[in-house]
């Protein structure tokens, strides 16, 4: 957690892999209809950053979708 969100940078192999796992992200966000912050950061790092804005910080939400992200690898 860092500045109310949960925040996690992963590093991939290399720009594809970056690529395919921002879309498994995103296909597990329109899922839960719950949209991370995404950036791909170089070439082969992705940062996300969870957080419930309507609610004003974390939420069930927020740990349900990271932890599937996390099942990911």
């Amino acid at each position: 957690v860092a500045d109310g969100q949960l925040t996690r940078t992963v590093t991939r192999k290399d720009f594809r892999d970056a690529l395919l796992y921002v879309n498994a992200i995103g296909y597990l966000a329109e899922q839960a209809n719950h949209h991370p912050d995404i950036a791909i950061t170089s070439w082969n790092k992705v940062t996300l950053h969870l957080v419930t804005h309507s609610a004003g910080g974390l939420t069930a939400k927020d740990f349900a979708l990271a932890r599937q992200i996390s099942e990911l690898g």
